[in-house]
C-alpha cells in the first residue's frame, strides 16, 4: 500500500508547471490566508452577533488547536517520512516547492485544519437560520480541497497523508461545530 501511495503521489506531483506552481505555493502558505480567516470571522460576528459569534469563533480556535496538536502527536508516533525526506521519492523526481520541512508528515495538518475550518465555520454560520450558506459551503470546501492537494504538489505530503488529514479535519470540525451548536441552542432556550 505504501508503494502505491508513493507512485500516485509522485504522479500527481509531476503534473506541476511553472504556471501552476505559484498557485500551489499560495494555497500551501497558511499565512497568506489570514485575511480570509479574518473576513470569515467578521462575517460570523455580523451574522450571528457577539454572543453566538464568539462561541463559533472560540470553537474554531479550539478546533485548530486540537487538530494541530493531534496531528503532531500522530506524526511523532507513526514516524512516516515526508516525501521530501524519502530517498526513493527524491531519486524519482519529486518536485519541491518549499523547503523539506520536518522529518515526519503523517498526517497532513494543513489538510486537517482547512477541512476542520470549513466544517466548523459552515456549521457556525448555519446557526443563522435565515440563510443556508450553500455558496459559502461550495467556496470553503473548494478552498480546503485546494489547500489539501497543494501539499502533494509542494512535495510535503503523500496523498495518503492528505486523505487522512481530510478525514481528521472533517471529524474534528464536526465535533467542534456540534459542541458550538449545542451551546448556542442551550442559550436560545
Amino acid at each position: 500500500m505504501e508503494e502505491l501511495d508513493q507512485v500516485i503521489t509522485l504522479y500527481i506531483n509531476s503534473l506541476h508547471s511553472g504556471i501552476t506552481d505559484w498557485i500551489w505555493m499560495a494555497f500551501s502558505n497558511k499565512f497568506i490566508w489570514f485575511p480570509f480567516y479574518l473576513l470569515v470571522l467578521v462575517f460570523i460576528f455580523k451574522r450571528l452577533g457577539w454572543k453566538k459569534g464568539g462561541i463559533v469563533v472560540l470553537s474554531l480556535v479550539l478546533m485548530v488547536l486540537a487538530t494541530d496538536q493531534f496531528a503532531n502527536l500522530i506524526k511523532n508516533s507513526v514516524c512516516r517520512y515526508r516525501p521530501s525526506h524519502n530517498e526513493w521519492m527524491l531519486q524519482n523526481g519529486l518536485h519541491l516547492l518549499e523547503d523539506a520541512g520536518s522529518m515526519f508528515g503523517f498526517y497532513s495538518a494543513h489538510a486537517a485544519n482547512s477541512f476542520g475550518f470549513a466544517v466548523t465555520s459552515l456549521m457556525g454560520f448555519r446557526n443563522d437560520k435565515s440563510r443556508k450558506y450553500n455558496g459559502y459551503a461550495w467556496g470553503v470546501f473548494f478552498w480546503a480541497s485546494m489547500v489539501a492537494i497543494s501539499r502533494v504538489f509542494a512535495g510535503k505530503h503523500f496523498l495518503g497523508d492528505v486523505l487522512v488529514g481530510i478525514v481528521a479535519g472533517l471529524i474534528f470540525g464536526y465535533i467542534f461545530g456540534f459542541i458550538a451548536r449545542k451551546i448556542i441552542t442551550s442559550l436560545e432556550s
